[in-house]
C-alpha cells in the first residue's frame, strides 16, 4: 500500500502508545516484520519550546523507516508550527495528528479526541498542518465521536480527505468508551465505503485471526496493533508470514522470550540511561513473561527489583530457567 508517496510493503503497523512506542520497542517490532511503526504522542507545544524530554520522543533512526512521528495540540498555529519544525528537523515519512487520545488531561486542554466536539476546529487544525508540511503526507488517528449520540464517521472522514490528508486511522470505539466495551469495526467498513484514501483499522486485534478477520470483515487497507504486541513483537513476523502465505513461524520458545527482554532492556539502558531505562522496564517485563509455570515468580521479582544490580540477578535467573526448559517440552 501507499501512504502519499510512501510505499509501505506490510499493511500491518505498530499503533503510537504513551511511555510504549519509544526507540527500542520500535526498533524490535520493526526487526520482526511490522510494515510502519509511529512514535509516541508529543505535544506540539513541547515541540516549538524545544523541550529537550518532548524532542527525545521524537527521534529515530533510519532503520526505523518508514516512520510516523504523531502530534498533538488544540490550536492551529501552534500545530502548523510543530510540524513544520518536526519536519525540517526530524524528516519523518509520515506526520500524523493525534485525535483519538480519550484520556482526560489531554482532552481537558482541548487536544486529542476533544477535536471531535468540534469539526470547525479539526477542520483549522488539520488545514494549518498539511499546508505547513507539504513535502510530507499528514494523516490522522481518531476515534468514531465523542460519544454514542455524536458520531462523526463518515462525515469527517470526507472532510479530512478533501483537505488533503493520505491517510485516516480508526479507532472505532468513543471518546467516552476509553478503551472499555467493544470496538464496532463497522464504523471502519463505513469509513473505507465513504473515502478514496487508505483506511487503517485499530481496535481489538489481540492474534493474527482478528487481524484477518478486520481486513475481512472492514475492507481496510491496513491493520495497526497496539496492546497485542506489547511483550510480543513476534506478532509482526506471525502477521507477515500469514499475509504472504507462508508458513507460520512457530510459537517464541521460552529462551526466544528471555533473549527478547535482554535486548530490549539493553536498548532502553543505552537509549534512556539507567534511571529510566530501569522503570520503563518493569512493565514491557509484565508484559513479555506471562502465560508459563513459573512466569509470576519471576515477574515479580523483576517488577520489584530495586535496582539495576538486582534487576539483572533476577533476569539472570529467567535465563537460566529458560535454557533449561528448552530441554523440556513442559514449557
Amino acid at each position: 500500500m501507499k501512504i502519499g508517496s510512501v510505499n509501505i510493503e506490510v499493511p500491518v503497523f505498530l499503533a503510537p502508545m504513551a511511555g510504549i512506542t519509544d526507540y527500542p520497542f520500535r526498533i524490535l517490532c520493526k526487526e520482526m516484520g511490522a510494515g510502519a511503526v509511529y512514535s509516541e504522542f508529543v505535544s506540539a507545544d513541547g515541540i516549538i519550546r524545544e523541550n529537550t524530554k518532548t524532542l527525545d520522543l521524537i527521534c529515530f533512526e533510519e532503520t526505523e523507516r518508514p516512520i510516523g512521528i504523531q502530534i498533538f495540540g488544540n490550536d492551529g498555529e501552534t500545530m502548523s508550527q510543530a510540524a513544520k519544525y518536526v519536519v525540517d528537523r526530524f524528516r519523518p515519512d509520515i506526520l500524523d495528528i493525534n485525535y483519538g487520545c480519550p484520556v482526560p488531561k489531554v482532552t481537558k486542554k482541548g487536544g486529542g479526541s476533544a477535536a471531535l466536539q468540534d469539526l470547525c476546529l479539526m477542520d483549522d487544525i488539520t488545514v494549518a498542518v498539511v499546508e505547513s508540511v507539504p513535502e510530507v503526507p499528514v494523516t490522522v488517528k481518531m476515534r468514531a465521536g465523542w460519544n454514542h449520540e455524536t458520531i462523526v464517521i463518515p462525515e469527517v472522514g470526507e472532510r479530512l480527505q478533501n483537505i488533503g490528508v493520505k491517510a485516516i486511522a480508526l479507532h472505532p470505539r468513543t471518546s467516552k468508551q476509553r478503551y472499555t466495551g467493544k470496538a464496532d469495526w463497522s464504523y471502519i467498513k463505513i469509513l473505507k465505503e465513504s473515502v478514496s484514501i487508505p483506511v487503517i483499522g485499530n481496535g481489538d486485534v489481540c492474534t493474527i485471526d482478528d487481524m484477518m478477520r478486520m481486513f475481512d470483515e472492514t475492507g481496510c487497507d491496513a491493520v495497526m496493533v497496539a496492546r497485542a504486541a506489547q511483550g510480543n513483537p513476534w506478532f509482526f513476523r506471525e502477521a507477515k508470514a500469514r499475509l504472504e502465505g507462508q508458513l507460520i513461524p512457530s510459537p517464541p520458545s521460552l529462551l526466544d522470550i528471555a533473549n527478547m527482554c535482554i535486548r530490549h532492556f539493553d536498548l532502553l539502558l543505552e537509549n534512556r540511561g539507567e534511571r529510566t531505562g530501569t522503570n520503563l522496564m518493569r512493565k514491557h517485563f509484565s508484559n513479555y513473561i506471562k502465560g508459563f509455570p513459573g512466569a509470576s515468580i519471576f515477574r515479580q521479582k523483576l517488577v520489584t527489583a530495586p535496582g539495576l544490580a538486582e534487576m539483572r540477578i533476577a533476569l539472570n535467573e529467567f535465563i537460566d530457567t529458560a535454557k533449561t526448559a528448552e530441554l523440556k517440552p513442559a514449557f
